[in-house]
């Protein structure tokens, strides 16, 4: 139901492919051992859940599977020959194309050598199915009031300036200074940026006790509540030119990568071959059969659209009328200048408030496996840019 309601409302999902339990995502520990049929039969089952409903926007074939500079000498391989299978699985087995990328941890040193090895074509082929579609970077390097070079987001401009895929911020929102209020919004969807950069997603919809992230409190009775840091995040967005946005020049998705070689790579001790693992014993037939039993999700009416659930201000006033809004197939949820927090009631009273013991919380995270994917569908709004240059 939730895919469907993100659909109706033009809401996008990115997901990763992985999850944080054993056996289901890249060990850069062990790569061989972890590469073999039954991950790909999990990653395939993703593919299968998420293939029909006509908002998934993308999958990510791994997240943050390199977090040390030691890793770029042997998991890049790897994170290719991941991309390879997910898209023949998808070419065989799903009713439209559906792009495949890669999400990386900010380690400066080398993240323009992960951004040269996966975005490159071999053999100069631009039928190449190991070449990432999209590359996401998890920032968090603007923490409060900072500036476009103190954050260091004029050096990412330059290492991504002759991009030819889409590139964004696949995590951002730095909480060293609280409450946050996201000034770096205005610099992502500035003119100093969107000439290389497709927007960004927020971390995260959902407070966590293990962080301090959340947008939003959900509780096991129910209820929500919304956080300063949502009031702060929709204000930000309310001041973009969304038009603007969607009018921008997208002729970069018409450049040609370059052709793989070692010259692309700086340091020393990245992988510098493009020699890519054959696919495990077992994985073909997978891709030339379909997994069995495959857990299809399809879209389905969405005929309530009002929210019945008590949701609550940052205020403490409970938010009145609140519904959702279907939007005409295709289009995409943007900014329109509410302020949600601002539609509560005067003040709340002893028998309207949430209460109950905050929930959410995610499985800790294992390295390769990313986070939870929730953090990506409230950022997608976020993704305006990103959406249309891959139409």
């Amino acid at each position: 139901m939730c895919a469907s309601i993100f659909n109706a409302v033009g809401i996008y999902m990115l997901l990763d492919v992985n999850s944080p339990l054993p056996n289901e995502s890249l060990n850069p520990g062990d790569l061989s051992g972890s590469y073999n049929s039954a991950y790909l039969n999990r990653i395939f089952a993703v593919v299968e859940a998420f293939k029909n409903y006509p908002n998934t926007l993308g999958f990510f074939g791994g997240n943050e599977v390199m977090q040390e500079d030691g890793t770029g000498a042997t998991v890049p391989p790897y994170l290719r020959a991941v991309t390879r299978d997910l898209k023949n699985y998808i070419a065989q087995n799903s009713p439209r194309n559906i792009p495949v990328g890669y999400s990386a941890a900010d380690v400066r040193d080398i993240l323009g050598d992960s951004f040269a090895y996966l975005s490159c074509d071999i053999n100069g082929s631009s039928a190449d199915m190991s070449r990432i579609d999209f590359f996401g970077l998890n920032s968090y390097s603007w923490c409060g009031d900072s500036n476009f070079q103190t954050a260091g987001y004029d050096r990412l401009m330059q290492m991504f300036a002759n991009t030819t895929i889409p590139v964004f911020f696949s995590e951002y929102g730095c909480n060293k200074v609280e409450p946050r209020i996201f000034a770096e919004v205005q610099a992502l969807y500035g003119p100093n940026m969107t000439n290389v950069m497709s927007g960004g997603i927020i971390y995260e919809y959902v407070q966590e006790a293990s962080n301090n992230f959340g947008l939003v409190d959900l509780y096991d009775n129910g209820t929500a509540a919304l956080r300063v840091d949502y009031d702060s995040l929709q204000k930000q967005y309310n001041k973009l030119d969304i038009k603007q946005l969607q009018s921008m020049n997208s002729s970069a998705a018409t450049l040609k990568s370059p052709q793989c070689s070692s010259d692309l790579i700086a340091e020393a001790g990245f992988a510098k071959s493009f020699t890519i693992p054959s696919i495990p014993s077992g994985g073909q037939s997978l891709i030339n059969n379909g997994i069995k039993n495959p857990n299809n999700g399809k879209l389905v009416p969405v005929n309530q659209t009002v929210v019945t659930e008590d949701v609550y201000g940052s205020n403490g006033g409970l938010i009145k009328n609140l519904a959702i809004k279907a939007l005409p197939q295709d289009q995409s949820n943007t900014p329109n200048g509410q302020d949600t927090s601002g539609s509560t009631s005067a003040s709340p009273s002893p028998s309207a408030s949430p209460s109950g013991t905050s929930s959410g919380a995610k499985p800790k995270s294992t390295s390769g496996a990313g986070h939870a994917s929730i953090s990506l569908l409230l950022g997608i709004i976020a993704l305006v840019a990103f959406s249309f240059r891959l139409a």
